[in-house]
């Protein structure tokens, strides 16, 4: 049971630099966020010798992320490595510790005090702070697994961004994605309902006050407020209502989020753009294999680049949006 409910919550990226032969020649300095609750910790980093140019905000998944691509169980860089990519590419990018986590710890709030939206109002305060700067054309919002639907929802309110990327972003509600992930993990049906009556009461803002032992890591009392702050999206009514241009990416090989999921975006923003790229996994590497074994070989794995298409592709993107 416990190995099911950190799969039900896993959402980590592996990327290795783009160009990672080449010397780094840009610029990183620190930022910082000031909100009601404290101080979110981020890095700007510039192209060389840049006087002009777009700006990526890129969002980590869920989890215990930070402005890295890192958690407390595996080191991978890759938001730092992605950020490097595009800054060889004359892309501008920022990346910042989710509140509560690393840098931003100040920030974080007591677990039945955090809601959804606290991740979404983080952002659009981003999003205000780089439009701010003059030396930005043009603010593309990334957003990766979870934090594609929370970079969705900003950009709702956000007119200044130009452009929005889902990569690896879930095409279906939290509650549909977690019942089906139970049901991928073959248990026995008593324990489906269970999660599903479960789900039922939170998705009508109803906390549940009896919750068996087994279930507690997901359906904790502390968690159930968040639980219901996040159930309330889908991400397809989201996607559908944005009016900037939107990139959707996904990998082929991807056993944490299905082509489906993009297509079900697709569906919802017919005008938005579609890549599916061969071989690339959830953590956004190629994978020969679907198998649980080298798909983990490859989590595991700093060494491997990012995939090549998926880079290609954001900047081409963001340079036509700029």
């Amino acid at each position: 049971m416990k190995r099911l409910l950190l799969l039900l919550f896993s959402c980590v990226l592996f990327l290795q630099p783009y160009c990672q032969a080449q010397p780094l020649t840009s610029e990183e300095s620190p930022v910082t966020l000031s909100t009601a609750t404290g101080d979110i910790k981020g890095r700007l980093l510039l192209p060389a010798n840049a006087t002009t140019c777009p700006v990526v905000l890129l969002i980590a998944g869920s989890g215990p992320t930070d402005m890295d691509g890192n958690n407390p169980m595996m080191k991978n860089n890759s938001l730092k490595f992605l950020a490097e990519g595009l800054a060889q590419k004359g892309i501008a990018s920022l990346r910042f510790d989710k509140r509560g986590i690393a840098g931003s710890a100040a920030a974080g709030k007591e677990e039945s005090k955090l809601r959804f939206e606290d991740y979404v109002n983080d952002v659009t305060g981003w999003i205000d702070f780089l439009a701010k700067d003059k030396r930005f054309t043009g603010i593309t919002v990334a957003g990766h697994s979870e934090g594609s639907l929370i970079g969705m929802l900003a950009c709702q309110s956000r007119p200044k961004v130009k452009s929005f990327i889902s990569i690896a972003g879930a095409g279906s509600p939290a509650y549909e994605i977690i019942e089906k992930q139970v049901a991928a993990q073959m248990m026995p049906e008593s324990i489906r309902k269970e999660v599903a009556d479960i789900n039922r009461s939170l998705r009508n803002g109803k906390e549940v006050a009896q919750v068996p032992a087994y279930l507690q890591a997901l359906f904790r009392p502390s968690v159930q407020p968040y639980l219901i702050s996040w159930y309330k999206y889908n991400p397809q009514t989201v996607i559908a209502s944005l009016k900037m241009p939107v990139l959707i990416l996904q990998g082929k090989n991807d056993i944490q989020v299905k082509e489906e999921d993009a297509m079900l975006l697709k569906k919802a923003s017919p005008k938005a753009e579609l890549v599916l790229i061969d071989k690339m996994n959830h953590v956004l590497k190629d994978c020969e294999s679907t198998a649980p074994q080298q798909q983990m070989a490859v989590y595991n794995n700093p060494s491997l680049p990012v995939n090549a298409a998926l880079m290609n592709a954001t900047v081409r993107f963001v340079n036509n949006n700029k």
